[in-house]
């Protein structure tokens, strides 16, 4: 009787979810620490029209010339030396990723080509944003 007694005895089965919740958390930091935070330049431009543009993949580092013929990477405002070093730096972070030109169409035309010369004196792959015609 003393056996029947011990078949009739009905456990509780839980699952544990502890496991589950440590991979959830560490694919979560996982994904955080590897993405690509975009590099803004940090003013908003004016950017002239062109029936030839194409979309930038992988553009990662953002240069505006605003209309005052001021020059801002990463939100900061830079001087034309100081082009070259800038960009070196901010490309050490990701080597594949280009520069992307945002100059304003009041913004003179000899710094629009200076600041083009210094990026690409950087290594970088260069490029010139525009909008599209529509």
């Amino acid at each position: 009787m003393a056996r029947n007694a011990q078949k009739k005895q009905v456990e509780d089965v839980e699952i544990d979810m502890t496991p589950m919740l440590d991979i959830v958390f560490i694919m979560l930091i996982f994904f955080i620490v590897t993405t690509v935070f975009v590099k803004q330049a940090g003013v908003d431009v004016a950017k002239p029209f062109a029936d030839t543009a194409s979309e930038r993949k992988n553009a990662y580092i953002f240069v505006a010339i605003d209309e005052n013929n001021q020059i801002f990477i990463d939100k900061d405002l830079v001087q034309p030396a100081e082009i070259k070093a800038k960009i070196q730096s901010l490309r050490t972070e990701n080597l594949e990723g280009g520069v992307v030109i945002q100059a304003d169409k009041k913004a003179r035309a000899g710094l629009v080509l200076e600041v083009l010369d210094k990026a690409k004196q950087s290594g970088a792959n260069v490029s010139v944003a525009t909008e599209t015609v529509r």
